[in-house]
């Protein structure tokens, strides 16, 4: 695993540049990223470049061995060009531009940005493209940071009116699939459709999809054309994009696809901060961060492209948050090594020193503002020896595969039928309940191949494809469904023959109504093992007759008698959303008669596996024994039998 940090050198004197490329040599770095805001300092005036100063700290980076991750700086377009061509700017739902000031200021849909961007990322990578220091190119920074996927610009309505031509061809086939007969709605031609924001009320959510469709696609040919000038003049540089934790404007599958090494920005206690977590364990996990989420990210982006890795590892307080404690000693180590257990090919810390001016000035680095190290500074050089003591491991296919995809997380946003029911909450919380048992997990799209699986989890997708339908039908894989599987079609509608639609076929139920549930009700279901308790959300279930050729067995049922847990030979379906004992006790279970063997963590103690290695992660504030969880004469090249708060050991199985 590679290690690097972020640095921008237009932040710093000169003559600082030489210490610090060799002190970040020094502690066991590798990489340096730079460049991804700098366009106003390459460019200050139109078609005049300055790119001394640049070339001067790359060959001082390189020149202390440092391989160069350069980013193009379309995040940030300077204020002149703004000036000049305003209709970059993208528009809010009111039609409000977003102003100049800050960052991302600029619609994925203005032909005239992307011609811009075309010649700046030209310009920089005819120069640099083939510099011996240069390893890796990152394309801009955090699409869709801020909320900017969506514009509502004149140039994204006149987009996503060719995008709707192309997708439906003729106005009547909209007309159809968007139901616009309801509420008068129907159009005459492509050219009447308006984006669907600042309606009176709700707009039609077939409408809301197919925006959030286009959004997405103009974020992928945005980075498209980029890695295309990219590969024709620096052949053979990995190409990555920093993805976001938590975030889901658009297909992270589709970006992936056009990259080598998918990559994302790793936060964990201002995540923690922003997220749903009761108080009493925020307040627990204050300085560690939930400790499946980054986990969950390492997993997911692992799915979404060749390779994946952090380009932005948190060293220490963020300012982003609404509260922003530091992190726990040791909690550094910690994180970045837990990504090195998911099979991570790059770690980098966020930045090399605090910046003491601007929007960014009380966000932490490696050093002190005044140069002086911070606490992560030492955690990153022990890092750096971890894995020169660890060495090569090779990422192996984990047991369970959990689907996952973004179509359907926009399906549950645009209509969620109930406060907090959205897609990636929910498989979230099933790969919580997954890893809180000992297992490891691969999160993939639904057309991954999952035919050496032995454990399928499907969290909620809504919008079922043919291809994964047939993989399931013919896996011996135990596969559990989770309810709203199969509840609406691509043009988000109730299909025909009722959810859950195309699983219809496998899992021999129909269902017939839905509920979603206040945060105080709990239902429960009684099986031979005892009390399950459902919270958020209940289907009731239709069965096939008792002389069905696809029989049924009735597990559980609701304390009215209704169904809840249905199983069709290695199909189980779930009426029900499981609360978080449930839903552990249930993985458990599914885990078993997949084959595997759970082996129950508590809290705050998690486990990985790579390759012949296992790695343990202490998230608690309290010493953690490994007893039972070893073999009987573990090899230990990391930590020991006892894990104290904010531990990691690994050892050889």
């Amino acid at each position: 695993m590679r290690l690097g940090v972020c640095y921008y050198p237009e932040h710093w004197p000169e003559e600082m540049w030489a210490g610090d490329a060799r002190q970040m040599a020094e502690i066991g770095l590798s990489c340096v990223r730079i460049g991804e805001f700098a366009w106003a300092r390459f460019e200050p005036e139109p078609g005049r470049f300055e790119w001394a100063w640049f070339d001067r700290a790359i060959d001082t980076l390189h020149g202390e061995g440092l391989g160069l991750i350069l980013g193009t700086p379309t995040a940030t377009p300077p204020k002149r060009l703004i000036d000049r061509h305003p209709d970059i700017l993208a528009q809010d739902a009111h039609g409000r531009p977003r102003r100049f000031g800050s960052r991302r200021h600029y619609c994925f849909s203005s032909e005239t940005y992307r011609r811009e961007c075309r010649r700046i990322v030209s310009e920089m990578v005819k120069r640099y493209g083939e510099h011996p220091g240069v390893v890796m190119w990152q394309t801009d920074n955090e699409y869709g940071c801020h909320d900017t996927v969506e514009s509502y610009s004149p140039a994204a309505k006149a987009a996503f009116r060719l995008w709707l031509k192309d997708r439906y061809g003729e106005i009547d086939a909209l007309n159809d699939a968007w139901g616009t007969t309801f509420w008068s709605q129907t159009y005459r031609s492509f050219d009447e459709v308006d984006l669907p924001g600042a309606t009176v009320t709700e707009a039609n959510p077939s409408h809301r999809l197919d925006f959030q469709r286009f959004s997405s696609d103009q974020v992928a040919r945005f980075n498209r054309e980029q890695v295309d000038i990219i590969r024709q003049h620096s052949p053979g540089r990995e190409i990555t994009h920093n993805f976001m934790g938590a975030f889901t404007a658009f297909d992270h599958h589709k970006v992936g696809a056009d990259i080598d090494i998918a990559t994302w920005d790793s936060y964990p206690l201002g995540f923690l901060d922003l997220s749903p977590v009761p108080d009493d364990l925020k307040r627990y996990w204050l300085r560690q961060g939930h400790p499946d989420f980054q986990a969950f990210h390492h997993d997911l982006y692992r799915g979404c492209s060749h390779k994946w890795g952090v380009m932005e590892q948190q060293p220490g307080p963020v300012n982003w948050a609404p509260y922003n404690p530091a992190p726990l000693p040791g909690m550094v180590r910690l994180w970045s090594l837990e990504a090195m257990a998911h099979g991570a090919d790059l770690v980098s810390w966020f930045r090399w020193r605090q910046v003491p001016f601007a929007q960014e000035h009380m966000h932490a680095g490696l050093q002190r503002p005044d140069g002086e190290p911070a606490p992560a500074y030492e955690e990153a050089r022990q890092v750096a020896e971890d894995v020169a003591r660890l060495g090569m491991m090779q990422p192996g296919q984990a047991d369970v595969a959990l689907i996952f995809d973004y179509e359907g997380q926009w399906t549950h946003m645009v209509q969620p039928q109930g406060r907090g029911m959205d897609l990636l909450r929910q498989t979230f919380d099933a790969y919580s309940a997954l890893r809180s048992n000992g297992l490891s997990i691969d999160i993939l799209p639904q057309s991954a191949d999952l035919s050496d699986y032995k454990l399928i989890v499907l969290p909620g997708l809504p919008i079922i494809q043919d291809a994964l339908v047939d993989q399931i039908r013919s896996s011996r894989a135990q596969v559990v469904i989770l309810p709203r599987s199969g509840s609406k079609t691509g043009t988000f509608q109730i299909p025909p023959e009722l959810p859950p639609g195309k699983l219809r076929s496998l899992s021999g139920v129909k269902v017939v109504r839905v509920e979603s549930l206040r945060p105080s009700i709990i239902e429960t279901a009684h099986w031979a093992g005892g009390e399950l308790r459902i919270v958020n959300w209940r289907e009731h279930l239709e069965l096939p007759p008792p002389d069905s050729e696809l029989g049924v067995h009735v597990e559980a049922r609701f304390a009215d008698g209704a169904p809840f847990w249905v199983e069709s030979d290695n199909i189980h379906y779930l009426a029900g959303w499981p609360d978080p004992d449930t839903a552990f006790n249930l993985s458990g279970i599914f885990a078993k008669r997949a084959g595997l063997e759970p082996r129950p963590l508590g809290l705050s103690l998690r486990l990985r596996r790579i390759g012949r290695l296992e790695f343990a992660f202490n998230y608690g504030l309290e010493t953690e024994p490994l007893e039972g969880l070893l073999p009987e004469t573990p090899d230990f090249i990391l930590g020991g039998p006892t894990l104290p708060p904010a531990g990691v050991a690994a050892w050889r199985s």
